[in-house]
This record gives C-alpha cells, sequence and structure tokens, in this order.
C-alpha cells in the first residue's frame, strides 16, 4: 500500500466523522493522562496553561480548560478538517493548524499533552527536545500517549494496514529518548480498557 501523510489521513477521517471514534478509543488512557496533569497542577503556585499536540477535533483541549485551575488551553494539529470541527464545535477555543517540528510556539506551558502524534514523526526524538527546549516551562511536563511501539504487537502492522510512515520504537528506546531530551522524573506506564496498550509517558523539565 502506497504511504500518505499522517496529516491526510487524519484530514479524510475527519470528513466522514472518524475522530468521533477516535475519541472514544482513546478515552480510558486520555482520562489517565488528565488525572496525572490535574495532580501535578495542585503543585503549581498558580493556574495552568497547556497545549495539545494532535488535537484532533479539540476534545481534550475542552477537558483541559474546563478544568477549575486551568488559565489557558490550546490545541494543534496538522489536519485542516480536524481543526475546522475543532472550531466548528468550539468556536471560542484557541485552534490552529501547524506543521511539525517546523512550528516553533510563541508561548511556553505548564502542560504538554499529546495521545497518538508522537510516532508518526521521522524522528521523534528529535521533537521531544523541541518539546523541551522550546515548548514546557521549567518544572512543566509533557504527558504523552503511544499506541504504537515494539511491545504492543498488535500495533506493528499498523503502519501497512493504515498505510502511513510509523516510527517504531521499544518502551526502553521511548525512555531513553526522553532522558536524552532532558526530561527528570520520568514515569511511564501501560493502560487500556480490555488490555494493556496505550504506553504512557510524563518527564518533567527542571532544567
Amino acid at each position: 500500500m502506497e504511504r500518505r501523510p499522517a496529516t491526510d489521513i487524519f484530514h479524510d477521517w475527519a470528513l466522514v466523522g472518524k475522530d468521533e471514534g477516535m475519541e472514544k478509543g482513546h478515552a480510558f488512557a486520555v482520562n489517565e493522562m488528565l488525572d496525572f496533569i490535574f495532580k501535578q497542577a495542585q503543585e503549581l503556585p498558580d493556574k495552568f496553561s497547556a497545549i495539545d499536540v494532535g488535537c484532533g477535533n479539540g476534545w481534550v483541549v475542552r477537558l483541559l480548560k474546563n478544568h477549575f485551575a486551568c488559565d489557558y488551553a490550546e490545541g494543534i494539529d496538522g489536519a485542516t478538517a480536524m481543526i475546522e470541527k475543532a472550531e466548528t464545535i468550539d468556536p471560542e477555543g484557541n485552534y490552529s493548524k501547524r506543521t511539525l517540528p517546523e512550528f516553533e510556539p510563541s508561548r511556553k506551558y505548564d502542560f504538554l499533552h499529546s495521545m497518538e502524534f508522537l510516532y508518526y514523526l521521522n524522528d521523534p526524538q528529535n521533537m521531544l527536545k523541541l518539546f523541551f527546549d522550546q515548548w514546557i516551562n521549567l518544572r512543566g511536563w509533557a504527558v504523552i500517549g503511544i499506541d504504537h511501539y515494539l511491545e504492543n504487537e498488535e500495533s506493528l502492522t499498523w503502519p501497512e494496514h493504515v498505510g502511513v510512515n510509523m516510527t517504531t520504537l521499544s518502551i526502553n528506546q521511548w525512555l531513553e529518548a526522553w532522558r536524552n531530551a532532558g526530561f527528570s522524573n520520568i514515569k511511564h506506564w501501560r493502560t487500556g480498557k480490555d488490555s494493556s496498550e496505550t504506553l504512557i509517558i510524563a518527564g518533567q523539565k527542571l532544567a
């Protein structure tokens, strides 16, 4: 099968409503990620800012900004139809189409959330370094969910099935990439409603 850019595929999926299935399928893992973020937010002296990278139709951004301690939340995605759908659902929200790794944000955030984005890049390890250097405030966190990794054997057929390039790393390789990017207090766990599929990794910027 011919490989297509992931952003083109997700654009098409948004047009036919598949984003709603993605939201439902990822909800279990994302709720754990948000629980982690909200717990860490209790340690901050002020309200927090957050960005969702690969925000799709913006459902996580809406959950973030509705939290009482959230001062600012925004979402970015490379798929035009996803951003259009997010803006339709939430006209007052902050959503924009961005291409990574080229895009550099104009501000930094206390929390960077991302679900099912990083491994679509040819060099996710470089993106982690950019997140650390350019995106996250001191003492801030990156909390990222990954479904395609070496130990999740079911996911290994996805690149051929979906027709998109994916970077396949083991759990240890992912953790090493986080360490090399500069993150501290790195935590990871596997979760899923029916089986352990999503690998969640969280790391803090302390220097």
